[in-house]
């Protein structure tokens, strides 16, 4: 479907980030802006699948692969 362009580093550090600030929505329910975090389920995705709809935009490729 789509190429693989983030690689192994980048997928474990997106995931990382991803559960780190679903984690802040579930355990801060009197926060002001708690919805702000759940955009982390865009890096959560993007290191779930190994493609980054931007990555792709720029043209740039941290996957060893490239498949």
């Amino acid at each position: 479907m789509f190429t693989r362009n983030v690689g192994t580093l980048d997928r474990v550090l997106r995931i990382v980030v991803g559960v780190a600030l679903l984690l802040g929505f579930f355990l801060m329910p009197d926060a002001a802006y708690r919805w702000l975090f759940l955009i982390g389920i865009m890096p959560l995705a993007t290191g779930i699948f190994g493609t980054c709809g931007l990555y792709s935009l720029f043209g740039i490729n941290t996957c060893q692969s490239g498949t």
